[in-house]
Parts: structure tokens; sequence; C-alpha cells
């Protein structure tokens, strides 16, 4: 519904700030860290509305890719409003991009409310679309680049959440996967899921 707000910035805080337009103030919550003017000058912010049946949300963001970065967030499963702007106020957009192309889990567990099998899922459903968030950021020398990078890595993540789906504990699940996928090498996801569950 809303693409953008552009006004005087009233009032700022850690997470959040008001904007006046037209002599209206929005209150945005924003991520922390996020890059914005000071107060008593004019942006735009780039926003996203929430509709509740108790309110309506502007979350805010200082530039268009963080915006759609927190958009694609929130279509991981799992993951609403209130653990997206987390996200994006433990890490930030290079982070985030650097832990998908690693296909790396243990980065987005910084975030408050975010646990291992939720930043399992947040690798499972994005990792694939890193590339799109990459431009501009400046990643640690040695990232893996998705042309890089094993579809072992895949398999394994693929399995260890087939293990969870079918009733074994995480931790169980991912120790049975690593194990079978260390003796046996082999990236084919069923043959994978049949040789953890042999353990």
């Amino acid at each position: 519904m809303y693409e953008f707000l552009e006004g005087l910035i009233v009032t700022r805080r850690a997470t959040g700030m008001v904007l006046e337009v037209s002599g209206v103030g929005y209150s945005l919550a924003t991520p922390l860290g996020s890059r914005l003017p000071d107060v008593g000058t004019t942006a735009r912010v780039h926003v996203h509305l929430v509709v509740r049946d108790d309110a309506h949300i502007l979350f805010g963001f200082g530039s268009l890719e963080e915006r759609d970065l927190f958009r694609l967030l929130l279509k991981v499963r799992g993951i609403g409003p209130s653990m997206g702007l987390a996200l994006l106020s433990a890490l930030n957009r290079a982070e985030i991009v650097q832990a998908l192309l690693n296909r790396d889990a243990v980065p987005f567990t910084r975030a408050k409310g975010v646990g291992r099998k939720t930043a399992e899922q947040i690798v499972l459903d994005l990792a694939d679309r890193a590339e799109e968030f990459a431009a501009g950021c400046e990643l640690e020398p040695g990232v893996l680049k998705p042309s890089t990078r094993g579809p072992l890595d895949r398999s394994v993540l693929d399995a260890t959440s087939a293990l969870v789906s079918i009733g074994y504990a995480e931790k169980d699940a991912r120790k049975r996967v690593e194990a079978a996928a260390e003796e046996h090498g082999s990236d084919d996801l069923e043959e994978l899921v049949r040789a953890a569950i042999r353990r």
C-alpha cells in the first residue's frame, strides 16, 4: 500500500521514529542501527505496512534494499514482523547476505527469539536468493560464492529438516545427518536421509 514516506524526522529512538508528513505524525518501527538522518532533517523512509485486527503498524527503513530484505525474511516460515525486525537489528545487510552465501545458520541465532531451527529454516528458504542482495555489500575475504559452494551443504540442511519433520529431535537429527554425510559424502537427499535414519 505504501512505498515510502517523505517528511520531517520529529523524534528518533533506538528502534523507532516519528516522521511528520503534511502535518501528520507517523510512528515507525525501525531496525536498530538503520541508517537514517538526524532529528530535524527531511528524509525519505521506505516503509512496510502490517495490518492487524487491533492495529496498523508501519516499519521504516533507511534504504530500499533493507526494506526489501525485511520483506524477504517475512517469507520464511515462522518469521513475523517482530522477528524480522530483530534480525535486521542484530545483523546488517552484508552480514545476512554473507551468512546466506556461506549457508551458515549460526549468525541468525544472534537475533532475539531466533533459535537454531528457525535459523536453519532461513538458510533453507533464502540461500538461493542471496545474490539478489549482494550488490553493494562489503563481504569478508573468503566468503563462499554461490558458484563455488557444493550441493552437499544444502542436502545436509534439507535432510536435517526431514528428520525433524518425522519426529527426531533437532540436535539428534543434525548429528545423524552430519555423521552420515561425512561417512558417505553423497549429496543425494534421499540417500542421506536413509543413511541418517540407519545410524
